[in-house]
């Protein structure tokens, strides 16, 4: 070590080599090195990162693994899901949530925007020639696309509908099987719609009214869990003051809310859980196919029933 006070110290050198200087710009002395290739960088080309100072041309390299490491952990993320011992539940939820996102997002540029492309309202299932109207259309798959859609104004909406979904629609594919639970959504989520639908016929200026559906499958959910777990001799006592608390909720003054798509949802989810619950066993396999087409059957003939006899007739 030095003894004079301005002398360098130990390891260090008085002046910059040949060798020090910025291998980007040669007339700038510098003592930093680059932490991965090792070349001498400035203060200009200096790249702060976590695992310290690097120079542009490693920081542009390293870009193309992060995006693969990036599209790696995706990819494992989609196989946890899909080996998951329930992954339409998650499946669900990851829809309805990709769906609530760009409602959000397109409601900001115009009047409800995705919202409005995938809602339904009874008037979609009028015939074509009887469409009171241009705002609506003849789109009978409305009554499927609404059992994705929340309400963006209300956002517990979509957090209690997953929350229910991921508490007991976990339970109930679990006990039914994938295909099977996804059927009873399905069907459930129709089942929401067809409610909506049949009340054009108690109140007629209902048809011109949207509706997010996502609601009536989730209640459908849990009424097919509380028919499994009557059952299987499970209390069901707080699990029904639970449905009929929710169920009541859509009768409060202001609440804005489908009790009609509710009780519908619940009707076809309970039914559908009935029929699979008294075909159970592998001998009666051919039954239960038999049963849950039929329900499906019954389920796309009453979803034409404004062809027959049109609520505008009353």
């Amino acid at each position: 070590m030095s003894q004079g006070g301005s002398g360098p110290q130990f390891g260090e050198r008085a002046e910059h080599g040949p060798n020090d200087v910025c291998y980007r710009h040669p007339g700038t002395p510098s003592f930093t090195l680059c932490q991965r290739c090792g070349r001498t960088i400035c203060a200009q080309c200096q790249v702060v990162s976590a695992v310290g100072v690097l120079c542009p041309e490693c920081v542009r390299e390293a870009k193309p693994a992060t995006k693969q490491r990036v599209g790696r952990s995706a990819r494992a993320t989609g196989r946890r899901v899909a080996a998951s011992e329930t992954p339409v539940t998650y499946g669900i939820m990851i829809i309805c949530a990709v769906v609530f996102v760009l409602q959000w997002l397109s409601a900001t540029f115009s009047d409800n925007g995705v919202t409005a492309a995938l809602w339904y309202a009874p008037a979609y299932s009028l015939p074509p020639d009887m469409v009171p109207g241009a705002l609506f259309g003849f789109e009978p798959w409305r009554m499927i696309t609404a059992m994705f859609t929340h309400s963006t104004g209300f956002i517990f909406h979509i957090l209690f509908n997953m929350y229910a979904l991921w508490l007991f629609g976990r339970n109930l594919e679990q006990m039914l099987g994938r295909a099977w639970f996804l059927v009873l959504y399905l069907f459930a989520g129709l089942g929401g719609s067809l409610g909506v639908m049949i009340w054009g016929y108690f109140d007629v200026t209902s048809i011109l009214v949207p509706t997010v559906g996502a609601s009536g499958a989730i209640f459908g959910v849990l009424a097919a869990t509380l028919v499994g777990y009557r059952a299987a001799n499970v209390n069901i006592t707080s699990l029904a003051v639970l449905i009929a608390i929710n169920f009541g909720i859509g009768f409060l003054p202001g609440a804005a809310i489908s009790w009609q798509a509710h009780l519908g949802g619940m009707i076809v989810g309970a039914a559908a859980m009935g029929l699979l619950v008294a075909s159970r066993g592998p001998r009666r396999r051919q039954g239960r196919i038999l049963g849950m087409v039929g329900l499906g059957v019954l389920l796309v003939v009453l979803s034409g029933l404004y062809f027959v006899i049109s609520p505008l007739t009353f």
